[in-house]
């Protein structure tokens, strides 16, 4: 397990690379990717998929990390997958009913949130479809006090993520804001033609 110092040294060296290859690219969603590309490698503790049934799924995944930004479409009514990491093809601008599950909450209160383990959580929905999360953790994306989204960071495994793993990835959701806006992100989303997208308006 990484100290305090090494994950802050880690975590001060990844957002000056990100903001850097985040300045450099042409699209707003390449923007988010430099930020969710980053995240898995960077965040969680790497010795918790060694405890005795730490995976939820039996057989243990094949992929065990995954992150998102869950982007507020302009009518709020649903969140868009961007910028998505380890997810499935099918799920790549899969639109999501905006109050369902953990990333609903987070819409609604404008708060991070971690899950430790999320067994202990009768909440839980499960939107990713790569793997079952053990644990997770959302941070909004806000802009001017306005709700841009949500990012999402998963891994399979129980325990991974801890209180200074949400900080970081806190750090990282305002970063991903102004990269966002700066490249022209809200007349991105608005320009999207949604009527073929698929929508999930439940979990499992």
């Amino acid at each position: 397990m990484r100290n305090t110092l090494e994950i802050s040294h880690e975590a001060m060296l990844a957002l000056s690379r990100v903001a850097a290859e985040a300045a450099a690219v042409d699209t707003p969603e390449d923007a988010l990717w430099s930020v969710t590309r980053t995240l898995p490698a960077l965040l969680g503790d790497r010795s918790a998929a060694l405890a005795p049934k730490a995976f939820r799924d039996d057989p243990p995944p094949a992929i065990t990390s995954a992150c998102a930004v869950f982007l507020r479409m302009p009518d709020g009514k649903n969140h868009l997958i961007s910028a998505p990491v380890n997810f499935p093809a099918e799920q790549y601008h899969e639109l999501v009913d905006i109050t369902l599950g953990h990333p609903g909450h987070v819409a609604a209160t404008r708060q991070p949130m971690i899950l430790h383990d999320t067994t202990l959580h009768a909440s839980f929905v499960k939107i990713l479809q790569a793997f079952r999360a053990g644990s997770s953790m959302f941070t909004p994306v806000l802009w001017k006090d306005e709700y841009l989204g949500v990012i999402i960071c998963a891994n399979a495994a129980r325990g991974t993520f801890g209180e200074r793993d949400l900080a970081v990835q806190t750090a990282f959701a305002g970063l991903a804001a102004a990269l966002f806006v700066a490249h022209g992100g809200p007349d991105w989303l608005a320009s999207i033609n949604t009527e073929e997208l698929p929508v999930r308006r439940t979990g499992n």
